[in-house]
């Protein structure tokens, strides 16, 4: 790159961290995720949460969408949300006329920068196929023409206490997240001290409403992303060791890897694949530019293995119903067993 290129980026690299600062103002005890969050804002790829009820997740995303920049908008997960319902709305105008306005998706045309979908898991699946569609293509079809979201990003959020009229996401739509992030009370008691009894913490809108707004342009981000990962080199000692970590998801036999109690060579039925594959490189190679190097080091790849990756793969059937004990374990154990240069 050139000179000029490679200050932009150390420009942009300030900007990501102010980024980082100002949501950490809001949302304490959280650092770790909010870096996820910035590595996949600036790696250009979708976000789950998920948590107990009332750990941070909906102010965080909403934290993020406001340093962040662009238009914003918001749904709730409901059973009885229709895919429609984030297309359109109808109702009947001052005149006593039916009257269609733009849903949520619409509103603001090609310049909505964050969609957040909360509660993800209580919509039908039907609005998670037309949420798959957003996600992976950024469009959407309606009123005989397509819409297109060039800057858009998705971040939902699930809690994983009620289960009774939530809908799993399927694998596909996974899929499309560039991350999964569990999100968790701080465990420092000064830090649960001050969320107890900080008023501060008491209004979350004027929490929100205090942080600085825009501190990174999304209009640019789309190139940003591509500039970093055409700045952050490979070498092929590291590509050769990104590859057997990916392959150690779907054979992890062959890597030595054993957990108590099970066959390891029946645990996995698919692996990551090379969409996740092309995705944990996006994000690793964005967490070395984060920490100011242009090329790719074995803890870049730690760094982000797990949220990128431990969601893509999926178990025997026999073994998902323990898939909360046992890919905790697994993917440990990749990053442990796999030899790194």
């Amino acid at each position: 790159m050139t000179d000029t290129q490679d200050h932009t980026l150390d420009d942009w690299r300030a900007r990501a961290l102010e980024f980082e600062a100002e949501i950490c103002k809001a949302v304490i005890g959280q650092e770790a995720a909010v870096r996820l969050l910035t590595v996949a804002v600036f790696a250009r790829g979708h976000v789950l949460l998920e948590g107990d009820v009332g750990v941070g997740k909906t102010t965080l995303l909403r934290a993020l969408a406001r340093v962040l920049g662009g238009d914003f908008e918001r749904i709730e997960g409901t059973v009885d949300l229709m895919p429609n319902d984030l297309v359109y709305h109808t109702y009947i105008n001052e005149d006593g006329r039916p009257a269609v306005d733009p849903g949520p998706l619409l509103k603001f045309g090609d310049s909505l920068a964050t969609f957040f979908f909360n509660e993800v898991n209580r919509a039908r699946p039907q609005v998670h196929s037309l949420l798959l569609r957003v996600m992976a293509e950024r469009s959407v079809t309606a009123f005989n023409r397509e819409y297109r979201f060039p800057h858009l990003q998705v971040f939902a959020d699930r809690n994983r206490v009620e289960k009774e009229e939530t809908f799993e996401l399927p694998a596909a739509a996974r899929d499309r997240f560039l991350m999964e992030l569990t999100i968790s009370m701080p465990r420092s008691r000064d830090l649960q001290r001050d969320l107890m009894f900080d008023p501060r913490f008491y209004d979350v809108d004027a929490l929100i409403g205090g942080l600085r707004a825009g501190v990174v342009p999304y209009a640019a981000l789309n190139a940003v992303s591509a500039a970093v990962q055409a700045h952050v080199h490979t070498s092929p000692t590291v590509e050769n060791y990104a590859l057997d970590l990916c392959a150690a998801t779907r054979a992890p036999a062959d890597f030595g890897i054993e957990i108590a109690g099970v066959d390891v060579t029946r645990l996995v039925l698919s692996g990551v694949s090379p969409r996740g594959m092309g995705m944990l490189m996006r994000a690793a190679k964005t967490c070395a530019w984060l920490q100011g190097r242009d090329s790719l080091v074995p803890e870049d790849l730690h760094a982000v293995f797990q949220p990128t990756i431990a969601h893509r793969i999926f178990l025997q059937p026999v073994y998902e119903l323990r898939r909360s004990e046992l890919i905790g374990q697994l993917v440990g154990q990749i990053i442990d067993r796999v030899t790194a240069p």
